[in-house]
């Protein structure tokens, strides 16, 4: 599988002209006309910009350098925020960035034209899924601290979606809580999507390890990260850091509104069971024996 990415990998850079010193025959390579397509004609914050380019401060202050001496960008501080940097098109910029769109229109053409129709098909609908499944695979997962600020913006959005959900809303102050104590080990753990170090989704285990049972709490997926398998990956990442802490048997609730939620639940092996608990927005109540761990011998 690896040489199979492997070689994906060198037919689409050939193909794209990466390789070429003068992409898109403009004078200047491929990650400098990147940059130019990816500032905005409004302008865009710089620590934005690494963040979605997934560069090192270092790199990207040389391209933003080199394009400024160009005369295609200016780089100023933020009108509010003078700590805030703000790359901004000129005028040759805007004309620029204009140019590289029309020659990649071009290119994209060129690729499509030799196929027939049925050929076209497959070729964008098999590009599709490899954007989706590239994307991701850029998203990680980490335990975090409830208090963080990106714990904070996941929760919040969460609870408002269950509020424009659910029949006659949602007032986290009547559910069952999971405060900032419960979601710190030992007693339970966060964990948090980031997806280019922005917060996409968040999950979370209430631990009672003196029974072997834990609580899946704050399932929630970001709708700009749906559809990329995120919502399974984070309840496999749940189960396996719950077995990781003796945990032998998985519960959680949900409400009726949330058929996606109760489809994913059923699909990844949770059989529906009597309430055990007094949740006033559940209308379904799950629970999955987890296989213990395997500890190897020596």
């Amino acid at each position: 599988m690896v040489d199979r990415v492997r070689r994906f990998s060198r037919t689409v850079t050939q193909r794209l002209g990466v390789l070429d010193d003068a992409f898109l025959g403009r004078g200047r390579p491929l990650g400098q006309a990147r940059l130019l397509w990816e500032i905005t004609p409004q302008g865009s914050e710089v620590r934005a910009l690494r963040s979605r380019l997934g560069l090192d401060s270092g790199y990207l202050s040389r391209l933003l350098r080199t394009l400024e001496a160009q005369g295609l960008v200016v780089v100023e501080t933020h009108d509010d925020d003078g700590r805030v940097r703000v790359a901004r098109l000129t005028p040759a910029g805007l004309a620029e960035r204009a140019e590289l769109d029309r020659r990649s229109d071009d290119l994209a053409e060129s690729i499509l034209a030799p196929l027939d129709t049925r050929q076209r098909e497959r070729l964008v609908c098999a590009m599709h899924e490899v954007e989706r499944l590239l994307v991701a695979s850029q998203v990680r997962i980490d335990v975090t601290d409830p208090r963080h600020p990106d714990a904070r913006r996941c929760v919040q959005a969460y609870f408002a979606e269950l509020a424009d959900r659910f029949d006659g809303g949602f007032d986290p102050a009547q559910s069952i809580p999971a405060d900032d104590a419960e979601l710190v080990l030992p007693a339970g753990l966060l964990l948090i999507a980031y997806l280019h170090d922005e917060p996409v989704g968040c999950g979370a285990l209430k631990l009672h390890a003196d029974d072997g049972i834990a609580e899946v709490k704050r399932m929630w997926i970001s709708p700009r990260a749906r559809g990329l398998g995120l919502g399974r990956r984070m309840l496999a990442d749940l189960e396996a850091r719950a077995r990781a802490h003796g945990i032998r048997t998985l519960r959680l609730e949900t409400n009726r509104a949330l058929g996606q939620a109760i489809d994913l639940y059923r699909t990844a092996g949770y059989r529906e069971v009597p309430a055990f608990n007094q949740e006033p927005y559940a209308d379904h109540w799950f629970e999955k024996h987890l296989p213990a761990v395997e500890v190897s011998g020596g």
